[in-house]
């Protein structure tokens, strides 16, 4: 048997078992897992480019090495966590023979304390983007209920006033307070467009070059 015959049998194998009705759950827990990784280095990786080299000092090396580091923290970091949370959700609808809401709530958060517990740069990053969302998200099915009764105007607006004025005034008065990269991004805004010398670091650079 050649080597093209035997890529073809394993191919053949390898589909045949993916069309198994009795390993869904399980395969679907493993393509999670790849899913996790893809979409976390997807998203990390321009991220990660553009804030290390507009705010990240060091040499080219360090910065790439900086970029290569995030993004894999980001893709690994997801990649356990949907196969933690698909994999308890599974074994959670085995044992009681149905799915039920809770079932999803108690996976996720052992899979947020597992792999997103740990307190550092990515996974705050993570959370805090998350927890946007869910307050978004609890709003509206809080009308949704009629927990809260439906606006009679857009309170986007007010949201708005509220969240540019709480950081701004953090940022102001209480700066140590904000995530480090948000310090970084509100630093270059607000405090490094007090300063020039003349229009070379007014309008084509930030800051004057060094001199060499």
């Amino acid at each position: 048997m050649g080597a093209e015959d035997l890529l073809r049998t394993l191919l053949y194998t390898v589909n045949n078992l993916l069309q198994q009705r009795r390993y869904e759950a399980a395969l679907a827990v493993v393509k999670g897992f790849r899913n996790g990784a893809v979409y976390g280095a997807k998203i990390r990786a321009p991220h990660a480019l553009v804030m290390t080299f507009l705010f990240r000092s060091g040499s080219l090396r360090e910065k790439l090495k900086a970029i290569a580091q995030a993004t894999y923290t980001h893709s690994r970091n997801l990649a356990y966590f949907v196969f933690t949370y698909k994999g308890l959700r599974a074994l959670q609808t085995r044992i009681q023979g149905k799915k039920i809401p809770f079932h999803s709530f108690l996976a996720a958060c052992i899979g947020g304390w597992l792999v997103f517990g740990e307190n550092n740069n990515i996974n705050s990053q993570i959370n805090m983007y998350l927890l946007s969302r869910i307050l978004f998200g609890l709003s509206r099915l809080a009308v949704e209920k009629g927990y809260i009764p439906q606006p009679k105007q857009d309170p986007f607006p007010f949201f708005a006033a509220m969240v540019w004025g709480i950081v701004l005034w953090l940022f102001e008065y209480h700066r140590h307070t904000l995530q480090p990269s948000l310090q970084s991004s509100m630093t270059y805004l607000y405090d490094d467009s007090n300063v020039w010398h003349d229009v070379s670091d007014f309008l084509i650079y930030n800051k004057r070059p060094a001199s060499k």
